[in-house]
């Protein structure tokens, strides 16, 4: 794992020592992604300056330093993250007569351009990265991203030059860079609390999308990327072709297919463990690892004392069961508060899923043990794992026969009342052990859903925090997303599927990859998610509907898998939130920070938000007669981030 950047200028421009020095503050902004070495490589002729920090995990010798020029010398590349399959793709290149220095993945990956041309073989690659690789012979400068989107790569102009780098704040290193805030990437935080790529929060910036490659022959093009790999491409087939075995013979396959996965995320030179919530889907990556190793596997977990939000207890559980070398650490509130002051500059952008706190945490404690870490991400979306998804389909099949009119009239019944006198009424006749639950809240947010015209606008209700963010963003405005684009879609009628493409395709790379990928190369961790293995994701799109969900409950190819490994005792019970008490907190410990963030003079003098509705939600908020943690904390997000940004 590790951090890149690098530039494209008008030739001849700049000296090669003043390139050179560029580029080499530029990684040393994202040192932390690789503190184990740097290097940089410069042609001042053709206007190219690459650079790299590396964190050694793949041959920790000068031969895995980077950048790397090919055996020929036609590439040099620059590298951040796996490729997985290096082995098998180095034994069918040493069939055409291709040999090494090393034993990196790196110079598989030059060989591999080398023998097949740069988009050809990165259909190839089984892994994830984000890379760029600059073709001497042809005067080609790639950008290339992985399929899910696990790694990151920013891009933009300054001035004439176009320059890109793993995180934002290495770009912010390049003399001249003085971009403004994106209006639109701000109003898509406040939907659905992180910015959707190509979106970034600089006006003139971009994200490369999962799956992407960029190409530019010369600095001044404005290329739009091509895709080398299609996510909807692959729901259809996948649909179209369900795979036809038993529920027997699917057990078997995706045990067979996940434990090759695993197997291949655990080749290292470096100690190994992986993060064990005692969930589904973390026992059952670890429950694969242990069965390929010869040793206990170091297992994190982290517990808090507020016992709705602790599964440390359930972890130890699985552990003990499994037999692996279990660690665990008990978070205190005051622990999650001192990481607050760090979020603007781990996550770079502004980024508002609060979970991020307790997944910085895990991060932290496990590299005291280990350099590399693999979780259990992305089981929800594969396997119809989210509540929403079954409340999404239940309200669907519900209101979905309704006409227009009868869909206006109940959501006009359901808000008859304001919320704030339904939740008092909920507090005085709900049965006993549900009156903690904000009827008001609850009956408004239901009629939110039941107005949505369609399915497109249903899960744009479900996903989205501020429901009309344009209205409190001066000047915002809702962008196109994957989500709104309907002519992007596969073909997909069935409400489920439809949430778990849109999930896949937005949430998964906007929201969780993100918020794993910073909180990890925040503490020089590595982190591997073998259950975005393309090959595991186009299996999974294969398996009938019945097969990821049955009873009520999702992800059964999951469950009986992990039953086979794990007692079901150990798994079947409530899943608790892996989050934090922050709505107490704001009325508690960070009433005065959140106050001062966002004081009605502080919004009208930054000139970014309506200070009116946003400090209308905060009074609620404060007084407990509603609880609006979710949007304050998008907003402080933007305001904790603009204060250490100084933009």
């Amino acid at each position: 794992m590790c951090g890149i950047a690098g530039f494209f200028t008008p030739s001849k421009s700049r000296p090669a020592h003043e390139m050179n020095a560029i580029v080499t503050a530029m990684t040393d902004a994202i040192i932390l992604r690789g503190p184990d070495d740097s290097g940089a490589w410069v042609d001042s002729t053709s206007g190219i300056a690459l650079g790299h920090r590396r964190l050694s995990i793949l041959d920790l010798s000068p031969l895995g330093h980077q950048p790397m020029t090919s055996a020929d010398g036609r590439f040099i590349i620059v590298f951040n993250g796996e490729v997985y399959n290096f082995q098998d793709l180095r034994a069918e290149l040493e069939k055409h007569g291709h040999s090494w220095r090393g034993h990196s993945d790196t110079e598989i990956m030059l060989a591999a351009f080398r023998q097949w041309g740069v988009v050809q073989a990165t259909k190839r690659f089984n892994g994830m990265f984000a890379f760029a690789v600059w073709d001497k012979q042809e005067r080609v400068l790639h950008l290339g991203r992985d399929r899910l989107g696990e790694k990151p790569l920013y891009y933009g102009w300054v001035g004439e030059t176009f320059v890109f780098a793993s995180e934002l704040k290495a770009i912010q290193r390049f003399p001249g860079f003085n971009a403004s805030i994106d209006r639109e990437a701000l109003t898509s935080l406040l939907r659905f609390n992180y910015i959707p790529d190509p979106l970034c929060i600089y006006r003139g910036f971009k994200k490369l999308p999962p799956a992407a490659m960029l190409s530019l022959r010369s600095p001044s093009e404005r290329p739009q990327p091509g895709w080398y790999w299609s996510l909807p491409q692959v729901v259809e087939r996948g649909l179209d072709n369900p795979f036809t075995g038993t529920e027997a013979e699917a057990i078997d396959t995706f045990e067979a297919m996940l434990k090759k996965a695993v197997g291949m995320r655990m080749v290292s030179d470096v100690s190994l463990g992986a993060f064990l919530s005692g969930g589904v889907d973390s026992s059952l990556i670890v429950s694969m690892m242990q069965k390929q190793s010869t040793r206990p596997v170091r297992t994190f977990t982290i517990g808090f004392h507020e016992k709705e939000h602790n599964e440390a207890e359930f972890a130890k559980d699985v552990a003990k069961h499994l037999g692996t070398d279990h660690t665990e650490m008990y978070v205190t509130g005051e622990d999650a508060l001192n990481v607050i002051p760090q979020l603007p500059s781990l996550y770079d952008e502004p980024f508002s899923d609060y979970s991020q706190i307790p997944t910085y945490l895990v991060c932290k404690m496990a590299r005291q043990h280990v350099t590399v870490a693999l979780s259990g991400d992305a089981g929800d979306e594969l396997f119809g794992g989210y509540e929403r998804y079954f409340v999404g389909r239940s309200l669907w099949n519900k209101i979905s026969w309704m006409p227009p009119a009868m869909k206006k009239m109940t959501a006009s019944a359901l808000t008859a009342l304001p919320p704030r006198v339904l939740n008092g009424l909920g507090a005085k006749v709900l049965p006993k052990r549900l009156r903690h639950i904000p009827l008001g809240d609850k009956l408004h947010k239901l009629a939110e859903v039941v107005a949505a015209p369609g399915m497109e606008t249903l899960y744009l209700n479900l996903m989205s925090h501020w429901k009309k963010p344009q209205e409190i963003v001066i000047d915002g405005k809702d962008p196109v997303t994957a989500i709104t684009n309907t002519a992007s879609w596969p073909r997909v009628s069935d409400f489920t599927h439809r949430m778990m493409h849109l999930d896949m395709e937005t949430y998964l790379p906007g929201d969780i990859l993100v918020k794993v990928d910073r909180a990890a190369m925040g503490v020089s961790l590595e982190g591997r998610i073998p259950l975005l293995d393309h090959d595991l994701i186009e299996f999974a799109w294969r398996v009938p509907f019945s097969m990821k969900v049955r009873d009520g409950k999702g992800k059964w190819l999951m469950r009986e898998t992990l039953y086979r490994h794990v007692p079901k005792a150990l798994i079947d019970r409530p899943k608790r939130g892996f989050g934090i008490p922050l709505d107490v907190w704001l009325r508690g410990p960070l009433r005065a920070w959140a106050e001062d963030l966002l004081s009605e003079s502080r919004l009208k003098r930054e000139g970014f938000f309506h200070a009116a509705p946003i400090r209308q939600k905060w009074q609620e908020h404060l007084s407990g007669t509603r609880n609006w943690h979710f949007y304050l904390w998008d907003v402080l997000m933007f305001q904790a981030w603009l204060q250490a940004s100084k933009v």
